[in-house]
């Protein structure tokens, strides 16, 4: 997808330039309040390239300006048991805030919704601070909710536990 010179494309994490893109977008939003706060671990950069690569179903998106890394989404291939088909997880979704506000956000969901499509995948799944207001009208206008499956149960909740 391209647009006021702005590219959303799927990685090749074979790929040095994409790389590169993926651990700058990583360690940005890492730093961000909305993030971790704090920049990623030197072993975490040392390290995350081999384990995105190694890891199965990854999928990430990046978003360029040029050859500028813009913005980012990880996303993890996962499976429901109950529609006996996959589903995708966004594990990390982030654009740089000086371009925040220009729809690259919306872009970057179409991109992940199309490919997820493409994949068969029976439904999109997501974690988001709670007061992560941006993130969750962009989530929202894209038609994620609160999962409920059966209503006398409640919704769905995110939960963990930390290894």
């Amino acid at each position: 997808m391209t647009d006021d010179s702005f590219t959303v494309t799927e990685a090749d994490l074979s790929n040095t330039a994409h790389q590169a893109a993926t651990l700058s977008m990583m360690d940005a939003y890492a730093r961000d309040d909305m993030g971790d706060g704090r920049p990623l671990s030197d072993w975490s950069l040392d390290h995350l390239i081999a384990g995105l690569r190694e890891h199965p179903t990854t999928l990430v998106f990046l978003v360029f300006r040029g050859t500028e890394p813009v913005g980012i989404a990880t996303c993890f291939r996962g499976f429901s048991t109950f529609a006996a088909r996959p589903l995708l997880n966004i594990s990390d979704y982030f654009v740089l805030p000086a371009c925040q506000g220009r729809g690259l956000g919306r872009r970057l969901m179409e991109a992940i919704e199309h490919r997820a499509r493409e994949l068969g995948c029976c439904r999109l799944t997501l974690e988001v601070q709670e007061h992560n207001h941006r993130a969750r009208a962009i989530y929202g206008a894209a038609g994620f909710a609160q999962a409920v499956y059966v209503a006398e149960a409640g919704g769905s909740l995110y939960l963990a536990k930390q290894l």
